[in-house]
């Protein structure tokens, strides 16, 4: 076994698989499943205006997303991964199954903290406010971004990079941790048997950490495995009926206020403030943060 898993794969078989469960899952799953919630909705005579145009907005915010993405992606994060890679790493480690796994285990980890701190600093919850603001919860929701999610990940995945990880084996892991986070975003599922439901994160874990209900806030960080929140005391079961959104509702389909309306709270609420130091504050500290005086 150990054999099997040390021998050095190949690029191109590495990259298609990656391909297939990626890229191609948008086809086989995403899509189709989308598809079946709308029946679902069609029939629980919940299919409305509302929820069309929000879906709409959650694929406009995504193409927003995708093009800032793109632009850092050629621009800066291969170019600062690479040269982390190739300067400041440990030995580069071969490719073959066991860095496969680790890498795609670390990468779960790193999502763990960097969702965490997206949740628990006023410049992340003003950009990931976005994917929660939605009273909605489909498959759509799931590529609901804000402008600066492909922007906060960098700080924790360059770590794994400077352990010996190829950066593309780097990238190619957090989509997959953010491919399988998009695989829970559904109604339709229930609860699964409990040593799924204690090992992995399901629809049921994640629709807790959608809920805008008091006992469900920043809960179920977790990607791919629950057992971090198990560990760092951030875990939260589904009880209470989940009621989805924010604290302080959007109350607009508007792709554009959408998309920036976590920045322009922001933008005002340091502008609220006084002291440079307070408006400093108000980006590193929790999100409901206010001076004292």
């Amino acid at each position: 076994m150990i054999e099997f898993l040390s021998k050095e794969l190949s690029w191109i078989d590495v990259d298609y698989w990656f391909y297939v469960f990626n890229d191609l899952s948008l086809i086989y799953i995403i899509v189709p499943f989308f598809v079946l919630e709308l029946i679902r909705y069609a029939w629980q005579k919940r299919l409305n205006t509302n929820l069309v145009l929000d879906s709409l907005a959650n694929i406009i915010t995504f193409g927003a997303f995708l093009t800032i993405e793109f632009l850092l992606g050629l621009l800066a994060v291969t170019k600062l991964y690479f040269w982390v890679y190739n300067h400041i790493s440990l030995p580069h480690l071969e490719l073959n199954w066991i860095t496969i796994i680790t890498c795609v285990l670390l990468a779960d980890f790193a999502y763990y903290w960097e969702h965490r701190m997206m949740h628990r600093i006023g410049i992340g919850w003003a950009t990931h406010t976005v994917h929660h603001s939605s009273p909605h919860f489909n498959m759509s929701v799931a590529y609901r971004f804000g402008p600066l999610d492909a922007i906060m990940p960098i700080i924790f995945s360059l770590p794994i990079v400077m352990l010996g990880y190829d950066p593309i084996l780097v990238l190619l892991s957090e989509v997959f941790v953010q491919v399988f986070q998009t695989l829970l975003h559904t109604e339709i599922i229930g609860k699964f048997i409990k040593p799924v439901e204690f090992i992995f994160n399901t629809p049921s874990h994640h629709r807790v950490h959608h809920g805008s209900n008091r006992q469900y806030w920043d809960k179920n960080y977790g990607g791919i495995l629950i057992i971090w929140d198990r560990m760092f005391g951030t875990f939260e079961p589904e009880i209470e009926t989940v009621r989805y959104g924010i604290s302080e509702p959007l109350h607009s389909t508007n792709p554009v206020k959408v998309f920036f309306h976590g920045i322009t709270r922001l933008a005002k609420k340091i502008g609220s403030v006084e002291g440079f130091k307070n408006k400093f504050l108000v980006l590193i500290k929790p999100p409901d943060w206010m001076p004292k005086e």
